[in-house]
């Protein structure tokens, strides 16, 4: 979905509060990503979303 959205995985982690080694973690498998965080990203990085 990252990739999908056309970010590198320091824009990903910027727009959730995170840094470039925690998405690299998520993505290598090292750390399961907390669904709050998910759910936020997709919020943030799907076009037309809905934000308050």
């Amino acid at each position: 979905m990252r990739e999908a959205a056309g970010l590198t995985q320091g824009q990903a982690a910027a727009l959730i509060y995170r840094t470039a080694r925690n998405w690299q973690q998520w993505e290598g498998g090292e750390r399961r990503m907390d669904p709050a965080l998910w759910e936020l990203f997709r919020l943030k990085s799907t076009p037309n979303s809905v934000r308050n």
